[in-house]
């Protein structure tokens, strides 16, 4: 294809995607409803609930807007050729195409970042503040910030680094080489997210002895779940929103729980929703889910070597000879709608998983704890008590609340 071509594409996708999000907001806008439903009556008062809509109007409205801006400015990128002018502008200081491409992509990430700073400063430190969400200083907000771009430039520089000497190194297999070390990089932050990354942003704490941990010891060696430790995360330093993971893979496990959960949830049902995540581990969907998206992983890389080589790519974008960081910006686009319907599948597995998950917590703990945990921390975290069933279709990683509670019976 030729080069224009290629850009009307590449703008056609854009604009289908951009137009697509824009339509399922609007529809999961237009389904709220006022009625509060009978399995969370006693948990909402109808002032609580109408802020519930308030704030979900809120972000809604507000992400129209931060879309739109994020839209607008990579259609004009496109339009006229700001990525080919960035790499013409740093071919008369870099030669190296390594160099060349890490400059590239921390220019852009850092100018993307820099040019949406107001709306992210807005979403925290006024909408989520507005709602009694937000306890992010500025200090941690900058810190946060300095923390992600170092990380950022030292995983990402280090996986583009390796993925260009790949490309020009071994030639159109290169995807076999680097779907590996992909592969064993999701691994080893599976493995080591806990003890290396997220330490780097939160304090861990070891859960004290006590009733809590008592009860929590008690129902791993009910099930035969290989528990390592029980950390405390210190959530609200940023937010009043709860959650709990556990992370490993292997014989041990580390079950994290947010502060704030602690705080607003009883014993047994901090067990229920441990005995959810512990439901995961039973059933084989970490393992299933990480082999899924290596297999996503190496679909991608082969499509990539099919078309990174390909020069009109980087013409489109506007660039005066080939290169190979144009060219993945320019895949990304066109991959796009792949990685959609792949990302749909993922949905509807892990939505078929999280049911599966609520089942063995109600079978091995019990099913009345779990629903009030999953009401609490819907009604804590003002959740969308009505989404469109078509934007739940397309967005939502777990089933809406009233149908989980419907399933756990």
């Amino acid at each position: 294809m030729s080069p224009s071509t290629l850009l009307y594409i590449i703008l056609g996708i854009s604009i289908i995607s951009y137009l697509f999000d824009q339509a399922l907001d609007y529809l999961n806008l237009t389904a709220q409803r006022k009625d509060i439903p009978a399995e969370v009556a006693e948990f909402y008062d109808q002032q609580k609930y109408l802020k519930s809509l308030d704030y979900h109007r809120e972000q809604t409205n507000f992400g129209f807007l931060t879309a739109a801006f994020g839209f607008v400015l990579s259609l004009l990128m496109l339009l006229f050729g700001g990525f080919g002018m960035l790499d013409q502008l740093l071919r008369n200081y870099l030669q190296n195409d390594i160099s060349l491409a890490l400059v590239f992509f921390g220019i852009v990430v850092f100018i993307s970042d820099l040019l949406t700073l107001p709306f992210q400063l807005h979403s925290t430190f006024v909408i989520e503040e507005k709602y009694g969400f937000n306890k992010t200083t500025v200090k941690t907000f900058i810190t946060d910030k300095l923390k992600g771009y170092v990380l950022g430039a030292i995983i990402g520089g280090v996986l583009i680094a390796v993925l260009i000497m790949l490309i020009q190194k071994i030639g159109p297999n290169f995807w076999i080489w680097f779907g590996t070390i992909a592969a064993l990089f999701m691994l080893l932050v599976n493995m080591f997210y806990t003890s290396l990354f997220l330490p780097l942003f939160n304090k861990l704490t070891p859960l004290q002895e006590g009733e809590l941990k008592g009860a929590i010891e008690a129902f791993a060696k009910k099930v035969s779940f290989p528990l390592d430790n029980i950390y405390i995360m210190d959530g609200s330093k940023r937010s009043k929103k709860a959650n709990a993971f556990f992370s490993g893979i292997g014989k041990k496990k580390k079950i994290v729980l947010y502060d704030t959960l602690l705080s607003n949830h009883s014993t047994e049902e901090l067990v229920a929703v441990l005995a959810h995540e512990v439901g995961h581990f039973k059933k084989k969907h970490i393992i299933l889910s990480y082999i899924i998206s290596v297999v996503q992983v190496f679909f991608m890389l082969f499509v990539l070597s099919r078309i990174v080589f390909n020069e009109n790519l980087s013409f489109a974008l506007g660039g005066g000879q080939q290169a190979i960081h144009l060219n993945l910006i320019a895949f990304g686009i066109l991959f796009s709608p792949l990685s959609g319907i792949t990302g749909l599948l993922m949905s509807l597995l892990s939505r078929k998983n999280e049911f599966e998950a609520d089942a063995y917590a109600k079978e091995t703990f019990s099913g009345s704890a779990l629903a009030n945990a999953l009401k609490k921390l819907s009604v804590d975290s003002l959740s969308n008590l009505y989404p469109h069933p078509a934007y739940v279709f397309f967005h939502y990683s777990h089933p809406p609340l009233l149908q989980r509670l419907k399933a756990i019976g």
